[in-house]
């Protein structure tokens, strides 16, 4: 066998099929693949903010968990801002319930959002696979 037949992977067959599988990318097909990047990108953001809200809800449960030691009596020191003010526990415990509630809700949004996003990029991954087949990966 010659150098030039060793270094050929395809047969001409091969090679004219495989030129016959290219697809044509149209402008409604780059729209589709930018929308599906944007998507991806905003998925990636909206995980990371998730995980920060469940590491301040279980810290705001522990400092809730740590007073419940506490005296009646006591005042607490409360952050509000870069500054901390010394608020009776009550008053404390209120806020902390409340700023739990808060996150929770926060929390409920994100997941919501994630949700319409994942379902709009397993759409488009169904559009993008019947047009392009195994010439795009979409796996994230």
């Amino acid at each position: 066998m010659s150098a030039a037949v060793q270094r050929r992977m395809l047969s001409k067959e091969d090679e004219a099929k495989a030129a016959g599988d290219e697809v044509e990318v149209r402008r409604e097909d780059q729209d589709k693949i930018n929308r599906f990047s944007r998507l991806h990108q905003r998925e990636i953001i909206i995980e990371d903010e998730l995980k920060a809200k469940h590491k301040e809800k279980e810290d705001l449960e522990d400092v809730s968990n740590e007073l419940e030691l506490a005296d009646e009596d006591d005042k607490i020191p409360y952050k509000i801002g870069d500054g901390f003010v010394s608020l009776p526990l009550s008053e404390v415990q209120e806020r902390l319930t409340a700023t739990t509630e808060q996150i929770e809700e926060e929390v409920t949004a994100l997941e919501e959002k994630l949700t319409t996003i994942r379902e709009e990029q397993t759409q488009l991954k169904v559009e993008l696979y019947a047009r392009f087949g195994r010439s795009i990966n979409l796996e994230t």
